[in-house]
């Protein structure tokens, strides 16, 4: 009898432990989620557990989501390694092809080759192209072009639609990359195709709008989520093909109720930045989630939305760009840009990877990193008039205790003078091309992050020269100069002029005596378009504008004026002004309309005005002069 007993206590206990690990497991299931496999495609989450969530789920409702049989790669073997020849791209970097239309093409096409045309990337030979670039027709025919006589299997080619396209294809894409509009999680080939944002037909060539945001804080109690109805929704896409895109082997998700598309860019975008993503099923809980998030995390989230909307998403032009940087990304490897570059302002296209690798060596990113930039600076000073060299220039910079080297720039036909003045830091004197744009060159000689512009009839004491380099060193990113201009909307004359009467607000700094960065030379070299740089070859009054607008447009913000003796010469001729007095109404000369051919380049005016000037410390107070540092900067 007390046998029977003591079995009876050890079942007892062995079921109660039993019945503990079965309600226990599942639960640790749900808390711990399993790592991710090297190599898995990201999409939209999944839940962990189907079990425990349907207590508040209608049956049936979460088969979808359960687990999922393992699929073979998509696409066949096809991805960056095996179907891209990396060999066609180590000359010149790369290099796109467009193929030419057969038919009539769209508006949306003609914004996508004039986006291209204009770029860095393009090139007129198909033999010496990296890539070869298909469009796919977006007329409301679906008629497909003919197979290109270069396809080769596809090899080296993307095919580039900005909407889903509705022609069915007579051929398979095979070894092309696909960069296409809200494509299927299933469909979808990372590493390899690149998933693009679904664009309005309307949506802007360049430049484009600045983000919607303007509440950057929210108010408390304010509702943070918004839900819409299906036939409400942005975008409502079938994964039902009637083939399979590739080679006829890929998987497909059949399933109409929840689609799931890959987030624009992903590949290079860290969306947990500036989204949330949920599941649309539970709406309750994620809006208890979303209250319960501090004010300064929304925060956070919005302005990196802004970021990215002005960075990659606000115009054709950017979205393109983004396209052909992310698969210049892949050919570079280990030397394209860090994460940190493509999450963070001014954006991977602004940061040019032939530049360099390393976030440190950009103006853009000293404030992020704590740090400000070191050393001296070199002296550009641009010159090609007949006479003597600019001795007292020359010997006013050479004065300063920051200068490292005085580069001239001998723009004339003339020979420069076969004598200089002798100086305490190295001169070397460049033979340019007789183009004002020469200025902005990025020539090898430059060893300096800072560069201070000067034009050989520029008139600058060594005391204003130490006080501005030092100013720049805290704010590596803008223009620093002396000489300001500002800009203004004529309403009379229904354009942008811009003026140099002094008064309290400017927008600009004159190049022939301004600080900034080296990497500026570089942008404006290889990332402006080729119309712009002739523009102010043409008219060499308009290359200070252009220099502007180029720094403007990076950094959003203003350039910083710093303190100029009145008994200098001026070092620009006044600008005309559109619509000024003197003026007639009839078409303007490039020279007086340049500012609105650049703000039509552009696709926006980025100047932004100031009234900021910073002065040295005890500057112009009644204290004794040998108290002050920068004592000429007072001269009668």
């Amino acid at each position: 009898m007390q046998a029977w007993r003591r079995k009876s206590l050890w079942l007892a206990l062995l079921a109660s432990w039993l019945l503990v690990l079965l309600g226990v497991f599942p639960l640790l299931r749900l808390a711990v989620p399993t790592r991710p496999r090297a190599g898995a495609p990201q999409g939209w989450p999944r839940w962990l557990d189907a079990e425990l969530l349907e207590s508040f789920a209608k049956p049936g409702e979460l088969l979808e989501d359960g687990p999922q049989p393992p699929q073979a790669l998509r696409g066949g073997s096809c991805n960056w390694g095996a179907c891209f020849d990396t060999s066609k791209c180590r000359g010149g970097g790369l290099k796109v092809f467009v193929y030419p239309a057969a038919g009539p093409v769209s508006e949306t096409h003609r914004r996508i080759l004039a986006s291209i045309e204009g770029s860095r990337y393009h090139t007129l030979s198909a033999a010496e192209a990296c890539l070869l670039l298909l469009l796919s027709p977006d007329t409301p025919t679906g008629e497909c072009d003919p197979v290109p006589p270069q396809w080769d299997g596809g090899r080296n080619h993307l095919v580039l639609s900005l909407h889903p396209a509705p022609c069915p294809r007579t051929f398979q894409l095979g070894q092309a990359m696909v960069a296409g509009a809200s494509p299927p999680v299933d469909t979808f080939r990372p590493g390899f195709d690149v998933a693009l944002p679904l664009l309005p037909e309307a949506h802007p060539l360049r430049g484009g709008a600045p983000g919607l945001l303007r509440q950057h804080s929210p108010r408390p109690g304010v509702a943070l989520l918004a839900l819409a109805e299906d036939k409400g929704r942005w975008h409502v896409a079938g994964t039902d093909f009637s083939a399979c895109p590739w080679d006829g082997h890929c998987e497909q998700d059949r399933g109409p109720k929840n689609p799931r598309w890959q987030l624009p860019f992903s590949e290079v975008i860290d969306w947990t930045k500036a989204a949330i993503v949920a599941d649309e099923r539970f709406p309750l809980q994620v809006l208890t989630a979303l209250q319960e998030m501090p004010l300064t995390r929304v925060l956070a989230l919005r302005q990196q939305t802004q970021f990215l909307w002005d960075a990659y998403f606000s115009s054709v032009e950017k979205v393109i760009h983004t396209t052909l940087e992310i698969i210049q990304d892949r050919i570079f490897g280990a030397s394209a840009h860090p994460s940190l570059l493509w999450n963070s302002p001014p954006g991977a296209i602004l940061a040019l990877p032939t530049f360099s690798p390393s976030p440190s060596d950009f103006p853009f990113y000293h404030l992020q990193q704590g740090s400000r930039p070191l050393g001296r600076f070199s002296a550009l000073i641009w010159g090609g008039a007949p006479g003597q060299p600019p001795l007292k220039l020359i010997q006013a910079v050479a004065g300063s205790q920051h200068c490292a080297q005085i580069l001239v720039l001998w723009s004339s036909e003339k020979p420069p003078p076969t004598r200089w003045p002798k100086t305490a830091v190295p001169l070397t004197v460049i033979d340019g091309h007789r183009k004002v744009s020469d200025r902005f060159f990025p020539y090898s000689a430059i060893s300096t992050d800072a560069i201070l512009s000067l034009d050989a009839h520029s008139s600058i004491s060594t005391s204003e020269v130490d006080f501005a380099f030092v100013v720049w060193q805290s704010f590596p990113e803008r223009m620093v100069g002396f000489l300001t201009w500002s800009h203004f909307w004529d309403e009379a004359w229904g354009g942008w002029g811009y003026t140099a009467k002094r008064n309290n607000e400017f927008s600009m700094v004159l190049t022939s005596a301004a600080f900034y960065h080296r990497y500026y030379h570089t942008l404006f070299t290889h990332s402006l378009p080729k119309a712009l740089r002739t523009l102010v070859d043409e008219a060499p009054t308009c290359v200070d504008v252009l220099m502007n607008f180029l720094v403007a447009s990076v950094t959003k913000l203003p350039p910083i004026k710093v303190p100029y003796g009145m008994w200098h010469q001026e070092a620009r001729p006044p600008p005309l002004e559109p619509g000024g007095p003197g003026l007639t109404q009839e078409p303007q000369p490039a020279a007086q309309n340049c500012i609105n051919q650049m703000a039509a380049g552009f696709g926006h005016m980025p100047l932004v005005s100031s009234r900021l000037r910073l002065d040295p410390v005890l500057f112009k107070d009644p204290v004794s002069v040998l108290r002050k540092k920068y004592r000429s900067l007072e001269k009668p």
